[in-house]
């Protein structure tokens, strides 16, 4: 059996045990998709179509191919919505493409990695997903698009996390390294950059290391009482929020004698 590994649930548990049992061992919602989100999937949507059917035969694409592009995804978004759409994507125009002497063509958009790791004997299977991976040279540059509509505070352990968990499926599937994770955030047009150096992978894949094998053999899941506590979206069911929890309700999954699922 192997056991699958990723970033947002080593990130959830890192963060509180509890709530990594609610959300992943018993499977309770989150939160719903707004109209936030649904604008954010089609900007995503569309700016994979912009890189993968891209003619690269071609000069540099006018901004009616990004418009296009739109058109294709925006269906289903209210007319402000769309209007908005369209400007964030004016603004990555001007901002990552007008100066470039030619649109490079990513080694992938939009996609799924899934690999191997194995660790004391223990398979594990890496897996996630991905919004453009470039070229720097001959090693890679992941690229995550954010259509947040501020800067949110980064966390470093979350980020170390994230860049370790993808250095090590990369460098299965490519056999190069990822030498840099990009963050563009598509409202404000700024690109946050984080390098990845040997040391530092070399001390991120400690860390996921003593991770994975704390949650193979996870069984009390003790909450860890922050002030995210008011924002968590299970603190109904937190015996360290309510001396008498809401019971888990019936849809909630039954409890297993070991799961363990982690994805990028």
């Amino acid at each position: 059996m192997a056991y699958h590994l990723s970033a947002a649930k080593l990130q959830t548990y890192q963060t509180c045990p509890k709530s990594y049992y609610f959300k992943y061992e018993r499977g309770l919602p989150g939160g719903g998709f707004g109209k936030s989100q649904a604008l954010g999937t089609s900007l995503h949507k569309a700016l994979a179509q912009i890189y993968q059917d891209w003619d690269y035969l071609q000069p540099m694409p006018s901004f009616e191919w990004l418009e296009y592009c739109w058109q294709n995804h925006s269906q289903d978004l209210d007319p402000s919505q769309f209007r908005e759409g369209l400007t964030i994507l004016k603004n990555y125009y001007d901002r990552f493409m007008t100066e470039l002497p030619s649109l490079r063509r990513p080694l992938a958009v939009e996609g799924k990695i899934q690999a191997p790791w194995f660790l004391d004997n223990i398979e594990f299977t890496l897996s996630g997903r991905y919004d453009r991976l470039d070229w720097l040279g001959d090693d890679l540059e992941l690229i995550d698009y954010k259509s947040t509509k501020e800067i949110k505070s980064l966390d470093s352990k979350r980020i170390d996390l994230q860049l370790g968990l993808y250095a090590i499926a990369l460098q299965h599937i490519y056999n190069c390294r990822l030498k840099k994770l990009s963050l563009i955030y598509l409202r404000t047009g700024d690109k946050i950059e984080f390098e990845v150096t040997p040391e530092h992978d070399r001390r991120v894949r400690q860390t996921i290391a003593k991770m994975a094998k704390q949650l193979r053999g996870e069984r009390e899941w003790k909450p860890h009482q922050t002030k995210a506590c008011d924002r968590c979206q299970y603190s109904r069911y937190c015996p360290a929020i309510h001396a008498e929890p809401d019971p888990l309700p019936e849809s909630a999954k039954p409890e297993r004698e070991l799961q363990l699922t982690l994805d990028l």
